[in-house]
């Protein structure tokens, strides 16, 4: 029988704290069970990193809740900010920092020109599960300075042609027509001979959304919203096995979604507590939308002489296109007034071509050694255009990368393992001669002119780690490990100040290197399962990202420390009840005088409110199964009191009943109305048009049929 072994690894990872598959002949041991996550393959729960699978399971009964993608990872991963409810993921960070978003395997983040658009790059009805590693990782090179996130797609599977379909609709439960939402989506798999195929397609058409009082929540034109909206998700695998060891498998997804540009927006006042709305209206310019093509080709060899070969070629298309204004930022001349103001809308262009070898070997000296070596390389080409005048805001930057790395595993004894490895990033970027927008020069009048250039920098990345296991059911864990990334090149140089400035000598180019340490508890005592870690991520060079007061932001290069705690607890009452916790809590700080003290603290752009999250799971019969599920999101108070955090609860239901033919589900998002405001549109803007309240109660019932 052929191994189900499809898809490229990425980082060894531990299960969720939701109920456990156990071992058939011990219902209370874990079976075994290796991740495609680390590129050291390996068994989960032996990590000494904080990690995370969310199995296929856990993502239906979060869709059974909820559309919105960023609600489901926020949900299900304690370290990860509230979602905005919007397209933009900006200020969504993970442990206060960046997140890496992987298909597997293969990078969706744009550090290049970080338009925050990296969340919807692919449906969730095309992924079996997601892998998280928690905190800085090199692992995947550039990005991954809060951790990665890896959404790992469908496989085949089985050995005969299968078929599903699927339908869903959602509505608030104070109904207007134009808030109703729905969704369709088909797969078909099987295998033929030594070939394996799956196609899928998804539709999913998202109503206007309201909040607890019946008020249509405003609709972001300028950053995107998911409101308001249409998406497709077209995505082909297909295998080829030349034997039982060796195979062959070329993916392709093509990801659309795009604003039905219906309504406008009016503007909220933020003294009195008046959100911003939405109305029917026409806007000005092209519907914000998000448009990517992921390919890969991976190679697989489960036994060359004795090693797991593992090689991938990979392409991306990024196409995100923003809402735009008259900003001052987009007139050719600034002073202009009425009339003769521009209008005009960017958009964020990046094509990305990389490859990744990786190589492992079990077994070594009387089979306590592991090694994984490989070898990345990427190159990245990304601009910023705007898209009625047709100038370059971002010049068009090339970026690339050759990374080897070599990790190594050392069972010490049989309670002690230790784990290190290497990693050694050169990068080059290279920009030509370009010419900023006019706002950019001393007058006004016309931008200033900059010196290409191709700076270049290398660093030799570390990690390291322990595991020891001080009895069956108690382990400790720590580890060591740095990430790489870029501080938002495009905003960086579009904003670049001084005429005549040689983008070699511009050190705010200099790469973020983040040093993550962590310790923590596993405890697997059936019926009760916890872990608990501390972590620190400390950068001398971080990005911060900080309101110019023109409604734009811009990058702060300044020594950045962050700290903060997860715990999660679980506990199986009896065989068909679980209970589960979690809590997460961050806080940082950051040098805003270059004065080399951290006087002052993070913001809600860069670091997520505290939080604490309820689950109870039931098994009722074999048919039907409910999940419960409640978040309370802590106050915080901000360095400016104006951007203090209210925090408020959540909670919501689902339930599925299986037909004799089909699944039936259903879910209740904010089961009890809740009004709030978003954790973003409280703390981390001041702008009167994004003061948006969260949504109110919403009700989604679907239909499945596999055959």
């Amino acid at each position: 029988m052929r191994p189900l072994r499809f898809g490229v690894p990425v980082s060894l990872l531990s299960l969720t704290l939701a109920p456990l598959a156990m071992a058939e002949n011990d219902p209370h041991k874990l079976d075994a069970v290796t991740v495609t996550a680390s590129r050291s393959q390996g068994e989960v729960g032996k990590t000494p990193q904080k990690v995370t699978v969310i199995t296929r399971q856990e993502l239906e009964d979060q869709l059974a809740i909820t559309g919105d993608q960023a609600q489901v990872l926020s949900n299900l991963i304690p370290g990860y900010a509230p979602s905005r409810q919007k397209l933009s993921n900006a200020g969504e960070s993970f442990r206060g920092r960046n997140p890496l978003f992987l298909v597997d395997g293969v990078p969706q983040s744009n550090p290049l020109r970080d338009g925050s658009r990296d969340g919807y790059t692919i449906d969730l009805s095309m992924v079996e599960r997601i892998e998280v590693i928690h905190g800085a990782s090199a692992e995947h090179g550039l990005g991954a300075t809060g951790g990665i996130i890896n959404f790992v797609t469908r496989r085949p599977e089985g050995d005969r042609v299968r078929q599903h379909a699927g339908v869903s609709v959602s509505a608030p439960t104070d109904y207007e027509s134009d808030g109703l939402g729905y969704k369709a989506d088909y797969r078909v798999e099987g295998l033929h001979g030594k070939w394996d195929y799956l196609a899928g397609v998804t539709y999913q058409s998202r109503g206007l959304f309201y909040d607890a009082n019946g008020d249509a929540i405003g609709v972001d034109n300028t950053q995107g919203d998911i409101m308001d909206s249409e998406s497709h998700d077209v995505m082909v695998k297909v295998g080829y096995w030349f034997d039982d060891n060796q195979n062959l498998q070329l993916t392709v997804n093509r990801f659309f979604l795009e604003g039905n540009h219906d309504y406008v927006i009016e503007n909220g006042v933020r003294r009195n507590r008046t959100p911003t709305t939405s109305e029917k209206g026409d806007p000005e310019g092209k519907p914000t939308r998000n448009e990517v093509l992921t390919t890969s080709l991976n190679y697989h060899n489960l036994d060359l002489a004795g090693n797991d070969l593992q090689v991938q070629l990979y392409t991306q298309r990024f196409r995100a296109r923003y809402g735009g204004g008259t900003f001052d930022t987009f007139q050719v001349d600034p002073e202009a007034l009425g009339e003769d103001r521009i209008y005009d809308q960017s958009q964020n262009e990046s094509d990305k071509v990389g490859g990744k070898i990786t190589l492992n070997r079990d077994g070594l000296f009387n089979g306590r050694v592991k090694l994984t070596t490989g070898l990345d390389v990427l190159q990245d080409e990304t601009s910023q255009v705007l898209v009625h005048t047709d100038r370059e805001w971002v010049p068009e930057t090339r970026f690339q990368n050759i990374a080897p790395f070599l990790q190594g595993e050392w069972r010490v004894t049989d309670r002690l393992t230790a784990q290190a490895g290497v990693r050694y990033e050169y990068a080059k970027l290279d920009v030509d001669d370009f010419t900023t927008l006019a706002y950019y020069g001393d007058d006004h009048k016309q931008g200033n002119r900059v010196v290409g250039g191709d700076p270049s920098f290398d660093e030799t990345l570390l990690n390291g780690g322990l595991t020891y296991q001080i009895t069956e059911g108690l382990q400790l864990f720590a580890n060591y490990s740095e990430g790489f990334g870029m501080p938002d090149v495009g905003r960086v140089l579009r904003a670049i100040g001084d005429d005549g400035a040689r983008v070699d000598d511009f050190l705010d180019l200099r790469p973020i290197v983040t040093d993550n340490r962590e310790v923590g508890i596993r405890i697997n005592q059936h019926p009760v399962t916890f872990e608990a870690s501390y972590f620190e991520s400390d950068s001398d060079l971080g990005a911060r990202l900080a309101d110019n007061g023109s409604g734009f932001f811009e990058v702060k290069r300044e020594k950045t420390e962050i700290n903060g705690v997860e715990a999660q607890v679980g506990w199986q009452v009896e065989e068909n009840h679980h209970l589960s916790a979690s809590y997460a809590h961050t806080s940082g700080k950051y040098d805003g005088d270059d004065d080399g003290h951290l006087e002052s603290r993070l913001d809600a752009r860069n670091i997520a409110p505290d939080r604490l999250t309820l689950r109870w799971q039931a098994r009722w019969t074999s048919r039907l199964r409910s999940q419960v599920q409640g978040s309370h999101y802590f106050s915080r108070h901000f360095d400016d009191d104006n951007t203090n955090f209210d925090g408020y609860n959540l909670v919501d239901l689902s339930l599925v009943y299986q037909l004799p033919k089909g699944q039936l589900s259903g879910g209740i998002e904010n089961l009890f109305n809740e009004d709030y405001f978003t954790y973003y549109s409280q703390s981390a803007t001041n702008r009167e048009d994004q003061y948006f309240k969260g949504r109110g109660r919403v009700i989604t019932v679907g239909y499945s049929l596999d055959f």
